[in-house]
């Protein structure tokens, strides 16, 4: 039995040691936030944090993982006020959203080291691999997050808040389009 913490809550997993990292925390604990991208550890996708690292999920193995702790993207902040998930909203640095958690996952770790990081070493640690394209938005998003971290900036983008909290209906998020700076249309009747 393999055991270690996942997000502040120890875990036992009745599985093969060899079973990738990814699909016990898919599969075993429904924490789905973790992507599967191409499981040879080149897209990022699967991103998260084990003890200060960004470790590509789907290259560790639960066996390797033993006694460790590690943090997905359910955990990183609850109601979505980390610097980072605020800075991504704030500069609408989502598209299609597949690669965003392991995104925030990694640009999460470059901050913990240096809230301040240079384009270099935005670079070296964000290899994620993005099919929308979203990399002239990531460093602004990475530099604004660090600029909260510092108290420098409050997150809020032109438009308004940044990220909704969690938990809001649907008629909530459709009264307002923070990207667009006014009201949805609403559906005639």
């Amino acid at each position: 039995m393999t055991r270690f913490t996942v997000n502040d809550r120890p875990v036992q997993y009745r599985m093969d040691p060899d079973t990738p990292l990814l699909w016990a925390l898919r599969d075993a604990s429904n924490l789905t936030g973790t992507k599967y991208g191409c499981g040879t550890g080149d897209c990022g996708a699967c991103t998260v944090d084990i003890d200060g690292e960004a470790v590509r999920s789907c290259q560790v193995t639960i066996g390797k993982t033993e006694g460790r702790f590690v943090t997905t993207i359910e955990a990183l902040s609850p109601d979505r006020g980390h610097p980072v998930q605020q800075a991504f909203a704030a500069d609408n640095v989502s598209q299609c959203g597949y690669c965003i958690p392991g995104m925030i996952m990694a640009a999460s770790v470059l901050l913990r080291r240096t809230n301040d990081p240079s384009d270099g070493e935005i670079d070296a640690a964000i290899t994620n691999i993005c099919r929308c394209g979203i990399y002239p938005r990531l460093r602004g998003a990475i530099r604004r997050a660090g600029r909260i971290m510092r108290g420098e900036d409050t997150g809020i983008g032109e438009q308004g808040a940044a990220a909704p909290p969690p938990g809001i209906t649907p008629e909530e998020a459709a009264r307002t389009v923070p990207a667009l700076g006014r009201p949805a249309p609403q559906p005639k009747r």
